[in-house]
């Protein structure tokens, strides 16, 4: 964009201050250049990450981002689909109704509840926080006392217990690059020291060749969640079995960037 002849700024979300109180709604921050801005004085807001916070700083910036909307900014991802892609869970049932696959999974506030559907899911689970990014906080549980151990500690700090069935695609899943309806490249990540294929977690990316039926699944989770940019992962098992594991409103760029 800058090569362009576009004015360019990176802001952290943290570092807005709002304002209200006077005649319009000020929304102030710092750039990464240390400049004071006013983000009403741009065109366009694209989004490039949520940081972790509290569920009250989550909801706060879902706020500063839909009162930029309603001052006439595009944002790139709208927040209503900021508000669905970030919700892990959310986001598997608004596809789920959609028809599309995804894995078996269940979400509950209680130790008991969870352990139920450990077993249901045949005792061989991924756990994850329902928001949560780059693998961090994903555990996978295979025997009965662990998962007690660590639905037990989820519970105690406020957390709600997500679990899906373990899918054995040997290390690998699939990250599809959707643009505006149109998938526009993919890369398979591979992990190197667990099941998690993030990149953020030492995992390795390589160019993909998609499949049709890639290619529809990863569009039409989009389109249910509403996402127009977006990184859609992937994951087939031994089997054959195409499932959808998530929607990223704010995927990375820079291993996609360098195979691709």
């Amino acid at each position: 964009a800058q090569s362009r002849g576009h004015r360019c700024e990176v802001v952290s979300i943290p570092s807005v201050r709002s304002t209200l109180g006077s005649s319009c709604v000020k929304l102030q921050a710092k750039s990464d250049t240390e400049l004071e801005i006013d983000l009403r004085e741009f065109d366009v807001c694209l989004m490039r990450g949520m940081p972790p916070g509290s569920l009250e700083q989550i909801i706060y910036r879902m706020d500063l981002l839909w009162t930029l909307e309603q001052t006439g900014m595009p944002i790139l991802n709208p927040p209503k689909a900021m508000e669905c892609a970030i919700d892990k869970f959310l986001t598997l049932s608004r596809c789920q109704q959609a028809g599309l696959s995804i894995p078996e999974s269940s979400c509950s506030e209680t130790v008991e509840e969870a352990l139920t559907a450990f077993q249901e899911l045949g005792g061989d689970v991924v756990a994850k926080p329902i928001f949560g990014a780059e693998g961090r906080g994903m555990l996978r549980l295979t025997d009965l006392e662990t998962a007690r151990r660590v639905f037990y500690t989820w519970q105690q700090i406020g957390a709600v217990l997500f679990q899906q069935r373990f899918i054995d695609a040997e290390m690998s899943d699939i990250r599809v690059m959707v643009l505006d309806g149109k998938a526009i490249g993919a890369i398979q990540r591979t992990g190197t020291n667990d099941f998690r294929a993030n990149c953020a977690q030492q995992g390795t990316a390589q160019r993909h060749e998609l499949t049709q039926e890639e290619v529809e699944l990863a569009v039409s989770a989009c389109r249910a969640t509403g996402v127009i940019f977006g990184g859609v992962d992937l994951i087939r098992d031994t089997d054959g079995q195409l499932y959808l594991l998530e929607v990223n409103a704010c995927p990375g760029w820079k291993h996609f960037q360098a195979v691709t």
